[in-house]
């Protein structure tokens, strides 16, 4: 970006940021609205553009994309950056981009499965300051917070947080405690989430349409609590993943309609593909016990104590109700794994 377009967008973060702030602060002392107005800025400070190229043989760029962007999030003094794990996935080739127009090679430092997080570290000095993990407890819904966004299209946007609940996604992933915000913000892959204190509480993970849940339609956002980071920090940055991310996976996506399980995509080269699933089956049990959710039916499918092993599907395909044996496969062993995990 040259000096003059990053300028123009600073000056668009730092207004938006501004009229934000006013709103949010209207009532609140002007000494304490100017210290939450600087530890919103330097929050904003803290977020990073994120560009990667994944690997020409990456199997996630068949819905990925090859090369992708999105944003990060400055947590540790060393450089350490969080983002969404989707981003990285099978990544060979990573830049962040500072909000001084900096643009450094980073390297993937860990994805987690479980979560959906995932860490990377410039190979050159950062020099950003960190912004501390704040936390969801207490945070009332309707809060105001604010989303960040790094790179060219940075900037800032007020949204509130309209329910935190279970959230079941169709790739084979569930979260206990996923935060659901309105209005939606553009660009929100790796998008940081922020308190009024300037503390991270969520990353970005996805546009939703039920943001509210039981109270219908209402576009929104999926952010990942920061709140799941904290126990496994360590241990991600120790190993590249947590224990929780080696379970038994199918390779399926699938869509929970009426009480009913549906497949909608079969992936190539996966456990299901190999066992006959395709688009369409209907699952009905897992082992023999009933499955009516997408939540159900991961949970019963993770249960097993090893990855690697055998589960009976009962599948309604067409007319016709089949058992199918699938032998299951440690998703974190089918994906190529970035220089420096």
């Amino acid at each position: 970006m040259a000096f003059s377009a990053f300028a123009r967008a600073a000056a668009r973060c730092l207004c938006a940021l501004s009229i934000w702030a006013a709103a949010a602060f209207a009532a609140t002392p002007a000494a304490a609205q100017q210290e939450a107005i600087d530890a919103l800025t330097r929050a904003v400070d803290a977020v990073v553009g994120v560009q990667v190229t994944a690997a020409e043989d990456a199997r996630s760029a068949e819905t990925l994309g090859r090369r992708r962007s999105g944003s990060g999030v400055v947590i540790g003094t060393d450089g350490l950056i969080l983002t969404i794990g989707y981003l990285i996935l099978e990544a060979d080739a990573i830049q962040v981009t500072t909000q001084d127009h900096r643009v450094l090679p980073a390297r993937a430092v860990a994805y987690d499965l479980a979560t959906g997080f995932g860490l990377i570290r410039p190979l050159l000095p950062l020099r950003v300051q960190p912004v501390p993990l704040g936390t969801v407890a207490g945070t009332a819904a309707s809060a105001t917070l604010m989303a960040a966004i790094g790179g060219d299209d940075g900037g800032v946007a007020a949204t509130q947080l309209v329910s935190t609940r279970p959230f079941s996604g169709y790739w084979e992933y569930h979260i206990e405690s996923a935060l659901f915000t309105s209005p939606p913000v553009g660009n929100h892959s790796g998008a940081g989430l922020f308190n009024r204190r300037g503390e991270l509480v969520g990353i970005g993970s996805l546009f939703v349409g039920d943001a509210g849940g039981d109270r219908g339609a209402v576009p929104g956002n999926m952010f990942v609590p920061v709140d799941l980071l904290k126990p496994i920090l360590t241990e991600l940055q120790e190993t590249g993943s947590t224990r929780s991310s080696r379970r038994p996976w199918l390779g399926i996506n699938s869509t929970e309609t009426e009480g009913r399980v549906q497949i909608i995509r079969v992936s190539r080269d996966s456990p299901a593909l190999a066992a006959g699933l395709v688009a369409g089956d209907i699952v009905l049990a897992i082992d023999g016990e009933k499955v009516s959710t997408l939540e159900g039916f991961y949970k019963k499918l993770w249960s097993r104590p090893q990855a690697e092993g055998e589960v009976v599907l009962t599948v309604l395909q067409g007319s016709q109700i089949r058992q199918v044996s699938v032998k299951t496969v440690d998703r974190m062993t089918t994906m190529r794994r970035p220089a420096g995990i």
